[in-house]
């Protein structure tokens, strides 16, 4: 099979400190801790971010440690490809695949566990999840038909989102609600609800630039002059002759 070629294109906002500081920490790690592990840190983060808003109602303290998972998830998620890079131990095929099966994995834990824990209504976080899903359908779409793999829209990639979502926990710690227009709202239901619209947006507006990239690198073939549609499907119907060895 042939090595992957695509495109990486990261222009958040932190994207190029958040570059040199990983490259950093990643030519001082100790040899013992490869891509994999740092990989399995990310995943049991996200699962231990949702555990921790799912008992943040009942014990606050909880929901400090879901601070420090989403900081352990990005230290984990952030650093193992860029281990892999500088150690030139890469598997590019490999790597992507398990990445992105446990994104969607941890986004599935992670909201689950803000609904399990009343900081958020079941059909505010479905909305989200449905959003996400189809925006990292296209991504990995337009990764395979494109080449160009987009880690981050609107200057805003996962670094940010994760800060984001910090600062959100920490002001459940004073109030789970914010008050918007006269009422009174979730506050991660507010913010869900700008995620879905911006979400949705990113997806409508990448796969329409998408679709018109594909159009013009490969336009419609002409058709043979004197050529109609029945010669052509019998053309493609006819059976090509078969080779016996001997």
């Amino acid at each position: 099979m042939s090595a992957v070629t695509e495109t990486r294109i990261h222009t958040s906002l932190l994207a190029a400190l958040e570059k040199r500081c990983l490259i950093w920490i990643a030519k001082r790690l100790p040899d013992g801790v490869n891509s994999d592990h740092l990989t399995g840190l990310g995943a049991v983060s996200m699962l231990g971010a949702g555990a921790c808003y799912w008992l943040g109602a009942q014990y606050p303290a909880a929901l400090v440690a879901a601070v420090v998972c989403l900081a352990l998830n990005w230290f984990g998620d952030s650093l193992d490809g860029t281990v892999a890079r500088v150690r030139r131990q890469e598997r590019p095929r490999y790597g992507f695949y398990v990445d992105h099966v446990l994104d969607v994995v941890g986004i599935v834990l992670l909201f689950g566990g803000l609904v399990a824990g009343g900081f958020m209504t079941p059909i505010i976080g479905a909305g989200f999840l449905l959003a996400y899903c189809l925006l990292s359908t296209e991504i990995a779409l337009a990764t395979h038909a494109v080449g160009t793999f987009k880690i981050s829209y609107w200057k805003m990639g996962p670094t940010e989102l994760r800060i984001l979502m910090a600062v959100g926990t920490l002001q459940l710690l004073r109030s789970p609600d914010v008050s918007l227009l006269g009422a009174r709202f979730l506050l991660f239901d507010v913010g869900g609800v700008v995620a879905i619209a911006g979400l949705l947006a990113t997806f409508v507006v990448s796969s329409v630039i998408n679709t018109r990239t594909l159009y013009r690198r490969e336009p419609l073939p002409p058709r043979p002059s004197g050529t109609t549609e029945l010669q052509l499907l019998a053309a493609r119907l006819k059976p090509r002759p078969t080779t016996v060895s001997s």
